[in-house]
Formats: structure tokens, sequence, C-alpha cells
């Protein structure tokens, strides 16, 4: 009888293998939320079910498979973007702000390298600088990430047919002098575009950029309502669109949440939930797209690491989070501390009940949101202490911006009160998750390290990465 399982459960694994073999995905979709942990899918989970009235959630979580990731460097436990961007890009762990090499600075080859090679289009898009760590692993080898001038120059030169995002961070030098990365890219025939509205229909390799060249690291939160801003869906749909016209029988898209993260290292719950949900909405077309191709298309979700340890529930709300409080947000955190900023600068008249309007029509406090009497209190002093005496606060500085001290203290009232929580404004060690449907999506239903997801879809799609 044992034997006769054995052969059975041989025969079983055999047949899995074959059908493995035989069924090789066309199209292929990598979808990282940047430092998007499982504390950030959870809440955005939730405010989409409360607030949204969307009964069944995320895209995400409707997928067949799920499971987690462990996202340790080489140097360390807690890694960084460029060595998490390495892993996922080529199965290779390196040390934090290396790119595409390997510990030694030995050159490894990502898996959109390996398929473009292979005849396949290639598609890169992100919400951040299109030569950030997370693109930037797809393609370039630097031994330190901030080398982006070099990193654009790699890019130009890959031949990949797609990229998008909020600009090149290697365009201008540290005293604003151009360059010349924008002559290399037409030296390579690339097209460059500003705004969705010019994407060209008719040119074989194209870079997307937002109009806005102030902030190339950033096409600007969506909370923040910008007018005229790219959008994560827009680029991803312009990708989409391009790949079919000029490679139809198989392409490879990554897609990068980057601004989830950007939040995160701000503490800036609301608005992380908000760029959560942007990401997801790119899903939603991404699977649109498996729809119309189920035996065609794979689907991998994950992360490159998680930001900030946030979490649903806190100290302050206890047993409870009351997410309905942030749908009275309209500004993220770093456009509220700029506007404080600009206030100081101005030197105008600006009293407490000035600001108390302003937090009750831009955060809800004391109408929606509900601070206690001591964070009122604790609020209005540090106002007088600011914007009245003009005594000098240190700012809290993080990854990406520097926040006026009123601005962190109101987030950590909008925080409480809403029941997020935060333990860093830095990367953590937390396991990430992993969302897969479509050819090949089981093999993705056990616990995995980051490196073992793209030699899981190089397999799927035939192939085997050194």
């Amino acid at each position: 009888m044992r034997l006769r399982n054995l052969i059975i459960t041989s025969m079983m694994l055999g047949a899995a293998a074959t059908a493995w073999a035989d069924s090789t995905p066309k199209y292929i979709f990598y979808c990282i939320g940047d430092g998007m942990g499982h504390g950030a899918v959870m809440s955005a989970n939730a405010y989409t079910r409360q607030v949204l009235g969307n009964s069944e959630g995320l895209t995400m979580t409707q997928f067949p498979v799920a499971s987690l990731a462990t996202t340790r460097s080489a140097s360390s436990d807690v890694t960084d973007s460029a060595a998490a961007g390495t892993a996922l890009s080529t199965g290779y762990k390196t040390r934090n702000s290396m790119l595409g090499m390997g510990p030694d600075t030995t050159a490894v080859i990502s898996m959109a390298k390996m398929l473009f090679d292979d005849g396949w289009g290639i598609g890169l898009v992100t919400s951040v600088a299109i030569d950030d760590a997370t693109p930037g692993a797809f393609y370039a080898h630097v031994p330190n990430r901030r080398e982006y001038t070099t990193v654009d120059r790699q890019l130009a030169e890959s031949g990949y047919q797609f990229a998008a995002g909020a600009g090149l961070s290697g365009a201008r030098d540290k005293e604003g002098k151009d360059t010349g990365v924008l002559d290399i890219f037409a030296q390579n025939n690339v097209k460059v575009v500003y705004g969705i509205e010019n994407v060209d229909t008719v040119c074989d390799r194209l870079l997307l950029l937002s109009h806005n060249i102030e902030t190339p690291w950033s096409i600007g939160y969506a909370i923040d309502s910008v007018p005229g801003a790219l959008t994560l869906p827009q680029m991803t749909a312009a990708g989409i669109n391009h790949l079919q016209r000029t490679n139809p029988d198989r392409f490879f898209m990554m897609i990068e949440g980057g601004s989830i993260d950007h939040a995160e290292h701000g503490n800036d719950g609301g608005t992380a939930i908000i760029e959560t949900i942007e990401f997801d909405k790119t899903l939603a077309q991404v699977f649109d797209f498996y729809k119309a191709h189920p035996d065609e298309t794979l689907i991998v979700v994950t992360a490159d690491h998680e930001t900030g340890g946030v979490s649903l529930g806190n100290n302050f709300t206890g047993y409870a989070a009351y997410l309905d409080m942030l749908k009275s947000q309209k500004v993220s955190k770093e456009a509220f501390s700029d506007y404080c900023k600009g206030l100081l600068v101005s030197r105008m008249a600006y009293r407490w009940d000035d600001m108390e309007e302003y937090l009750r029509n831009n955060l809800g406090f004391w109408s929606v949101v509900k601070p206690t009497e001591q964070q009122t209190a604790e609020l209005k002093n540090l106002f007088n202490e600011i914007f009245e005496k003009r005594n000098q606060i240190s700012d809290q500085e993080t990854l990406y911006a520097n926040f006026n001290a009123f601005s962190t203290l109101v987030f950590k009232v909008l925080n409480d009160c809403s029941g997020i929580g935060w333990t860093s404004t830095k990367h953590t060690g937390n396991p990430v998750p992993v969302f897969a449907v479509g050819v090949g999506a089981e093999r993705f239903s056990s616990m995995k390290d980051n490196t073992g997801i793209p030699r899981t879809i190089m397999e799927i799609a035939g192939k085997t990465m050194n």
C-alpha cells in the first residue's frame, strides 16, 4: 500500500511538473509596492471596506495565492531599497546601497534583461523617479544607487521599449547643471515625453515623465489632488498599450507603487492608505488584462521591504480602529508641512483660530476627528511656540522630507485618533506579502526569501537564472 501511494504521489508530481512545463506565460506583471508590508495592506483593505464601502476589499487580497517573503540584505537584517530591488530583480543578495551588483561589485543580470535578450518586450513603471532603486535594479549596475547619471545612461542603453516615472534624478547635478542625460536618450532613439497627453503612439522606445521637472522624485501624492499630475494607473495603461503595439506576443512589466514608501517614512497613515489603494487600482487594471488572457498571464505582487512598522491598531484606540476619521484628510503630511513653513517664511499674522479653521477644513479635526482636550491643548501650545513666539523647534527629519514640528504633532494626533500605529520612520525587517494569480501562481503558495521570487517567475517562464 505504501509503495502504491508513493507511486501515485510521484505520478501526480510528475503530472504537475509537466503541466508547469507545458504552460508558460506570455505576459508577466511584477507589481511591487515599495514599503508595502502587511500593516499597509490590512489598513488599506479595512479603509476600502469601512470607508469606500467595497465589501470585497483590495484586488490583491482577492488573488487565489498568498504567502510571505523575507527581505534581509547581504549586509543587514533590515534592507534598503537598492539591495531589495536587486534581490527581486536578479535573485541575488547584495549589500545595502548597491544596485544590480553582488557584494563583490560583480554585475548580476536581471530577469528583465534576460527576457529582453530573448525577444520579450519590457516595460518599467513607477510613481517615483525612474532611476530610483527599484526600477533601476532591472537595468542598472552601480556600487551606489545614487550614481544617478550612470543609472540613467544604462536605462537609455538598455533597449527596453517603455519606461515611465516622475522624472530623472540624474538629469541635473548637485549644482543644478544639465548633465546631458537627455541627449543620451535621444542618441539611443528613446522618445522622451512629459505628461500622459503627449504619449507618442508611433515610436518604438518611449520614456514618459511628469510635467514637473522640479520634483523628479515623485509624481505627487494622490491625496493632494495635484492638477494634471501623472497617476500610476495612467502610466500603467500607457505601458500596456505601448507593449501590445511593439511586442504583442510576449512582454514583461514591472510596476512600482513607490509613493507608499515615501508616505510611510513620514508616518502619514492616511496618505499611505490612499497610495496603497492607488497601487491596487493599478492592480485592478492588470487583473482586467489577466481576465482577457487568463491562460497566458502571470501576475505577482509583493514589496521590496516594509517601512515604518505600520499597524492597524495602536495603544490610543485599543481594540479598535476608526479609519472613517481619515476620510476628511485632504492633504498629505508633506503638503501640510510645506504650508506651515510657508506661513513662517511669509511672517504673516496667523492666529490659532486661523489654524483651527484650516485643520477643520482639511483634516476634519474637532468634527470627524476627535482630539482629546489634552491633545488640543498640546496642539495650541506648540502652535503658540512656533507661530506666535517664533521659537525655533527642530524639524522631524526623515528619508524624503523634513517636517515642521507642528505638522509632526498634528499627524501624530491624527494617527492616534484613527488607530494607525508606527514603530519607525525607517525600514523594518518584517516579512512582506506575496500575492499571485495566473499561470504558475500556485508556486508562490509557500514562504520564500525575496531572492526566490524572480527565480520562480523565470522557472514558470521556462528559464533558469544563474
